[in-house]
This record gives structure tokens, C-alpha cells and sequence, in this order.
């Protein structure tokens, strides 16, 4: 089992920045993929990026290329969502997932944490 807990949300003007922390526990996520999602209310779950156990590929949404970033610290089970020239559209609450199965630059989620709530405004 792997029990994930998402931090770092909050309230920031159009054109800041935030940072999100997931802490996993339970086992290692070195050979998880790890993915960020949102929600916001009346909307469907949207994938916003996935980075491989290594570290060394992302995928991201086309809405967010070139302005999130994701990235992992293995020894630490630690991922993190930089989100730099926030939109007041990426107001949602935003969780993160791992599975280990990535499938056309996607995971369903085999785990996932409460999420953390991101509130942009204009």
C-alpha cells in the first residue's frame, strides 16, 4: 500500500507561483509512476503530468507545457508540482497519483491522496 499526502496549495495571484509536495509512505515509490491531477468543481478529473520512476521523462497536459513542472526526489518519496504563470483556469484541487503502468503517456491511479487545494485569482 501506498498512502500519499499532498501539501503546498494555497491562494496566488494571476502570474505566480506554487509549489506542491506529495509525500508518499508506506513503500518506495522509486518504480511508481507518479502523476499530478485536478478537479475543480462540476468538472471531470484532468490529467495535468506524469514523470517516470527515474525521473527522467514528463508528460504533461498541453495547457500546462512550458509552465509546470514535475519532478521527484526518490530517497525523499517526495514528488513535486512546480506551477509557475498560474492562470486563475488552474484553480482546482490538485492530487497526486501513482500507478505502475503508464499507457499513452497516462496512468489510471492506483493510489491516490486528498489533494490540496490551488486557488488562483485574477
Amino acid at each position: 500500500q501506498v498512502q500519499l499526502v499532498e501539501s503546498g496549495g494555497g491562494l496566488v495571484q494571476a502570474g505566480g507561483s506554487l509549489r506542491l509536495t506529495c509525500l508518499a509512505s508506506g513503500r518506495s515509490i522509486s518504480d511508481y509512476y507518479m502523476a499530478w491531477f485536478r478537479q475543480a468543481p462540476g468538472v471531470e478529473r484532468e490529467f495535468v503530468g506524469v514523470v517516470s520512476g527515474s525521473g527522467d521523462r514528463t508528460y504533461y497536459q498541453d495547457s500546462v507545457k512550458g509552465r509546470f513542472t514535475i519532478s521527484r526526489e526518490n530517497g525523499k518519496n517526495v514528488v513535486y508540482l512546480q506551477m509557475n504563470s498560474l492562470k486563475v483556469e488552474d484553480t482546482a484541487v490538485y492530487f497526486c497519483a501513482a500507478s505502475r503502468l503508464l499507457v499513452n503517456k497516462r496512468i489510471n491511479p492506483n493510489y491516490r491522496g486528498q489533494g490540496t487545494q490551488v486557488t488562483v485569482s485574477s
